[in-house]
C-alpha cells in the first residue's frame, strides 16, 4: 500500500514540473505546434514572354511592293546630262538625261522628276563645205529607279542645221560687188565686169572653203520623247 502511494506521488510531482516548463516558455511551445511555414515559390516568367520580347525588337517587315505599267506612247519630258553634237559625237556614244517632270499613271506618280535615263548616239554627220547638212539622232534605252535599271523603248531624237543657202549667196553676193566696185575704178566699165567676175569668184571660194553650221546639245537642253512600248516598274504600296 505504502508503495502504490509513493508511485502516485512521483507522478503528480512529474505532472506538475512538466506543466511548469509548458507555460515558463509560451513561444516555444507554439513554434512547436503550429505549421512549419514555407518560403514562396520564385516567380516564374510565362514561358512565352521572351518570344513576345524577342518579337517586338525584331527588324520592320520589308516594304511590299506592286508592279505598275506606264503605257505606251507617254511622254518623256527631259534635260540633257551630257553633251550631243555632230561634230564631236560618235555613233554608240552614251547619252544621259533626266527626267524633268514626273510621270503619273491614274494620278500617282509612279517616276520622280530626276529619275536617270541613258541612251546612245545613233547617228552624227558634220555640215558639208557645198552641201549636206549638219545631223546628230539618239536614242533612249534604260532608266534607273529605286535601285533597279529597266530597259526602254523609246522614239528617237533627231536634230539638224538649219540650211545656210541664203548666207552663202550673201558672201557670193559681197564678193561679186567688192570685185566690180575694184574693177570700175582701175578699167572702168569693162573693169567693173571683170571685177564682178572675179569677185563672185572669190566669195564662191570662201564657201566651198566653209563648213556649215553644226548641231550642239549642250548638258542642261529641254528634249522630248515618248515610249514606245509600256514599261513596266515595282512601286511601293
Amino acid at each position: 500500500m505504502r508503495q502504490m502511494l509513493a508511485v502516485l506521488a512521483a507522478l503528480a510531482v512529474s505532472v506538475g514540473c512538466g506543466n511548469s516548463a509548458v507555460g515558463d516558455n509560451p513561444a516555444s511551445t507554439a513554434n512547436a505546434l503550429a505549421p512549419a511555414e514555407t518560403a514562396p515559390a520564385a516567380e516564374t516568367a510565362p514561358a512565352n514572354a521572351t518570344a513576345r520580347v524577342a518579337g517586338t525588337s525584331s527588324a520592320p517587315a520589308a516594304p511590299a511592293y506592286r508592279e505598275v505599267t506606264i503605257p505606251a506612247g507617254t511622254t518623256l519630258e527631259m534635260d540633257l546630262t551630257s553633251s550631243v553634237a555632230s561634230d564631236t559625237s560618235n555613233v554608240e556614244d552614251s547619252v544621259r538625261a533626266t527626267l524633268r517632270q514626273p510621270i503619273t499613271v491614274g494620278g500617282r506618280e509612279i517616276l520622280p522628276a530626276g529619275t536617270a535615263v541613258a541612251g546612245t548616239v545613233t547617228g552624227a554627220e558634220r555640215s558639208g563645205r557645198v552641201k549636206g547638212l549638219a545631223r546628230v539622232a539618239f536614242r533612249f534605252t534604260s532608266l534607273e529607279h529605286a535601285g533597279s535599271r529597266y530597259d526602254i523603248q523609246t522614239q528617237p531624237i533627231t536634230r539638224q542645221a538649219a540650211a545656210t543657202k541664203g548666207k552663202d549667196a550673201t558672201k557670193i553676193g559681197i564678193g561679186a560687188g567688192a570685185g566690180a566696185a575694184i574693177g570700175a575704178l582701175l578699167g572702168g566699165g569693162s573693169g567693173a565686169a571683170k571685177g564682178a567676175a572675179i569677185g563672185g569668184a572669190g566669195g564662191t571660194g570662201v564657201v566651198l572653203a566653209t563648213r556649215g553650221k553644226e548641231v550642239q546639245l549642250g548638258s542642261g537642253t529641254n528634249i522630248t520623247t515618248k515610249l514606245t512600248a509600256p514599261l513596266t516598274v515595282r512601286v511601293r504600296t
